[in-house]
């Protein structure tokens, strides 16, 4: 006879998104069941995924709150400064840029830089010493029925019983799509280049956006003398630039990099990644709900996609335990449509707002050329709309969830 685990919630991806939404929930008291379709010794390794991850200062506390923060000593890399600024490549930046100081909004950083799979660790150490959560992986969902219950077939013929449904399985949400919530989108024609390099000068802990004709030259300051850098294409020179030799590759990237750093280098593998814009109809069905690349995918060009994920999180853990401590059914629409009311105009909103900003910037239009580096120039002199775009980049800006603001869920 299969085995069957019963549970107040059941989450369907245990990565970025979905491990924290089990540490939520079962700090607010609720029995979770986690069940990931990869292995998580394997999306640890450091061939698995290259790309580090702007986390706001929201996020930040976020994570002190749910105990994943005591687990990333020596990990976090501060962001004190962003620079935002255009140009072409090998003419350098133009004269007007954007400065970003976090000693204008107080004494936090920005918000740190952290590898993904340091992320992963420290999320699986939390959810180790969390008894409420199960963890079962690798293992794949088959199938949910929903009814008077969640009940989620696995690939062992094992079942889960549930309250609610959590997807959390990322863009391609197999969840989702079985559930029938359509989704709409396109494709940038961009892909997304990451790789670390080493470079001779400290950075400081400065973290520089830099327009190009072709996309954002993004350069992330990590931990010691390295920098992580998403560098956007278009695809088919994205394809070129993948193909080269080493030391072809490092040429080309030097040329868009500079020598601000003192002499740098690519050090290890290159990942590639399609940039597009994908966003669910809906959030909810009767004991389903979907969160952060399950229910939306935003362009990358100013690091929020992840710390999009985590606001929903925080919105859905709080909606959900609250509705528990009520003693009110968590799977029911009506509690579910909080989640959605709270959640969605602010994914779509910020959505809507990366697609222009690359829509503007990724062009080497004269008069667009003109007027978006009048635009930043102007920007940076008017300090109060400086220090808002400061705070919406820290995450504190709107409707927040308890986590959001450090406090217990």
């Amino acid at each position: 006879m299969s085995k069957i685990y019963q549970s107040d919630v059941v989450i369907v991806g245990g990565g970025l998104a979905g491990l924290p939404l089990a540490l939520a929930l079962a700090q607010g008291g609720l029995e979770v069941t986690v069940v990931d379709s990869l292995d998580p010794a394997h999306v640890t390794g450091a061939g698995f995924d290259g790309r580090v991850s702007a986390i706001a200062f929201a996020s930040c506390r976020m994570f002190a709150e749910l105990g994943v923060t005591q687990h990333l000593a020596g990990q976090m890399q501060p962001i004190n400064d962003i620079i935002v600024s255009d140009g072409r490549v090998r003419e350098g930046a133009a004269p007007t840029f954007l400065h970003f100081d976090h000693q204008e909004i107080g004494d936090e950083p920005l918000g740190h830089l952290i590898e993904n799979r340091h992320i992963r660790i420290a999320l699986q150490k939390a959810v180790e010493a969390e008894p409420r959560i199960r963890l079962l992986a690798p293992c794949s969902v088959t199938s949910v029925e929903y009814g008077a219950r969640a009940v989620a077939t696995l690939s062992d013929g094992a079942r889960v019983e549930a309250a609610l449904c959590f997807a959390a399985d990322g863009r391609g949400s197999p969840t989702r799509q079985a559930a029938g919530i359509k989704t709409v989108g396109w494709s940038y024609n961009q892909t997304g280049i990451v790789c670390t390099v080493e470079h001779e000068l400290p950075h400081e802990g400065i973290a520089q956006e830099y327009f190009l004709p072709g996309g954002p030259f993004a350069i992330l300051p990590m931990t010691g003398n390295r920098a992580s850098l998403v560098w956007t294409e278009r695809t088919a020179d994205a394809k070129a630039l993948l193909a080269l030799d080493d030391a072809g590759f490092a040429e080309e990237m030097r040329d868009r990099f500079g020598d601000y750093l003192g002499v740098c280098a690519p050090v290890g593998p290159r990942w590639s990644y399609p940039l597009t814009l994908q966003l669910a109809r809906d959030y909810i069905r009767p004991r389903l709900a979907l969160v952060a690349d399950a229910a939306h995918g935003i362009h990358p060009i100013a690091g929020q996609g992840l710390n999009l994920g985590l606001r929903d999180v925080a919105a859905a853990a709080e909606v959900v335990v609250d509705a528990s401590r009520l003693g009110l059914d968590i799977g029911a629409l009506t509690v579910l449509e909080n989640y959605q009311r709270w959640r969605r105009f602010d994914n779509v909103a910020l959505s809507l707002m990366m697609d222009g900003m690359n829509r503007l910037f990724s062009n080497d239009i004269g008069p667009l050329r003109l007027a978006r580096d009048l635009g930043l120039g102007v920007v940076n002199q008017i300090g109060p709309m400086r220090r808002l775009f400061m705070r919406h980049a820290g995450g504190v800006v709107g409707d927040l969830p308890r986590l959001l603001r450090g406090k217990a869920i």
